[in-house]
């Protein structure tokens, strides 16, 4: 295996038969030892979060296809903390799609003036460029298809996807009584024809949820649902 990429929170290597293998880390995004899915710096270390992010990541991903969702996702192995997935291209150097139902986070920052925290938002989806140097800032569908990032037909898509994605984990949640506040996803395009896939992870390192109208940190997270 050759190593392609060092992440924040997982490794990526090339394998011989044209996959890559995503190995999960123990590093979660945070700001002073506090985690933050919204972060773009490694915050912490938690031990056990690497297969934690992997059981849950495997779990929605396979409702994902079941659901005619088009994924990366090839197999997982929880022992090894390991995923095996289909290469794709990124959108420029990375765009992140937030897909927020509560005021929380970054939102709540930045517009604090109107918004009460914990507010409820209709599946507001918020694209943001992966730039460490510029914090990550959130970005216009004008702006991506001017600078080249995104076609607005990509953006439609992306958008799309990411509700029906959103709304698939925010219902599996709700059967557990957890509440599903904002979660983080990634797209890329696969294949000669560039089709768009949801890529990366679905864990608890990247959503915020809540039971009882208190958060659920991630390594709890994924016990509650994964506890049948």
């Amino acid at each position: 295996m050759k190593l392609i990429y060092k992440g924040k929170t997982k490794d990526v290597y090339d394998l011989e038969n044209g996959n890559y293998l995503l190995k999960f880390k123990d590093d979660v995004t945070g700001e002073e030892g506090k985690f933050d899915p919204g972060a773009n710096t490694v915050g912490l270390t938690i031990e056990g979060m690497g297969k934690s992010g992997l059981k849950l990541t495997k779990y929605f991903f396979e409702i994902l296809k079941n659901n005619s969702i088009p994924t990366h996702y090839v197999d997982a192995n929880i022992e090894k903390s390991t995923m095996t997935v289909k290469p794709a291209t990124m959108f420029g150097n990375g765009v992140e799609v937030i897909c927020r139902y509560r005021a929380v986070g970054s939102f709540l920052r930045r517009y604090g003036m109107y918004a009460k925290e914990g507010q409820e938002l209709d599946a507001f989806v918020e694209f943001t460029l992966k730039d460490d140097e510029r914090n990550d800032p959130p970005i216009s569908e004008d702006a991506l298809h001017m600078l080249g990032i995104l076609t607005r037909e990509e953006y439609k898509i992306i958008k799309d996807l990411t509700r029906k994605i959103c709304n698939i984990i925010k219902e599996d949640l709700a059967e557990k009584d957890i509440e599903l506040y904002d979660i983080k996803l990634e797209f890329g395009k696969v294949g000669e024809k560039g089709k768009i896939v949801l890529i990366d992870e679905i864990s608890g390192g990247n959503m915020r949820a809540y039971k009882d109208g208190k958060y659920i940190e991630p390594l709890q997270l994924e016990k509650l649902i994964l506890a049948d």
